[in-house]
């Protein structure tokens, strides 16, 4: 909270109003580096899931200036740029770990893998039933067999019911499960 308060000061009174950062040097560990060089990763995605909170080291402007103003060299011998890349590095593989953790969340569970191809073998099996019904009851017709032939015409319309009905569960487990699925039950 200190902190924050005099940052605002800071950017009141200007920088020259504070003595402390006057003490301050460019290679002191209080120093942002990362600030120096580029820009900040706590000044980054603020207000989101990502925040990492006000930065806990000095953000100077006349120091990134100065910075600014020492010839490659010099700035290559400090070896800031190295520990900027380093920290926004380390910030991106926490940022991808995040993103990691929520794909693992979302994907499909052992359990509804296996309902799912329960109910894929399910509906096969139905399939292959009810086209060979077709082909007996073609054969019964053609031999003059009817009433043979209506009741397996019956039986093929109970597992096209049957069928139907795995279908529906099928849609209804993938619909509920997966990426999309958890989206829609948060």
């Amino acid at each position: 909270m200190a902190a924050e308060q005099r940052k605002l000061l800071e950017q009141l009174m200007g920088a020259g109003a504070s003595s402390r950062h006057a003490q301050l040097s460019l290679t002191d560990p209080k120093v942002c580096r990362s600030y120096l060089v580029g820009t900040c990763p706590h000044d980054l995605f603020t207000n989101t899931k990502q925040d990492l909170g006000p930065c806990p080291k000095v953000h100077s402007e006349p120091m990134k200036s100065e910075y600014e103003s020492k010839d490659a060299a010099e700035r290559a011998k400090l070896g800031f740029e190295y520990d900027y890349m380093r920290d926004m590095q380390k910030y991106i593989d926490e940022c991808n770990r995040r993103i990691d953790a929520a794909q693992r969340r979302l994907e499909k569970t052992p359990d509804e893998i296996r309902q799912t191809n329960d109910l894929l073998k399910q509906i096969g099996d139905l399939t292959h039933s009810i086209n060979t019904g077709l082909l007996e009851v073609s054969i019964l017709g053609e031999s003059a067999s009817v009433s043979l032939a209506v009741t397996e015409h019956h039986k093929i319309r109970v597992a096209k019911a049957a069928k139907e009905e795995k279908e529906r569960e099928l849609k209804s487990l993938s619909d509920t499960s997966g990426p999309s699925g958890h989206q829609k039950l948060q």
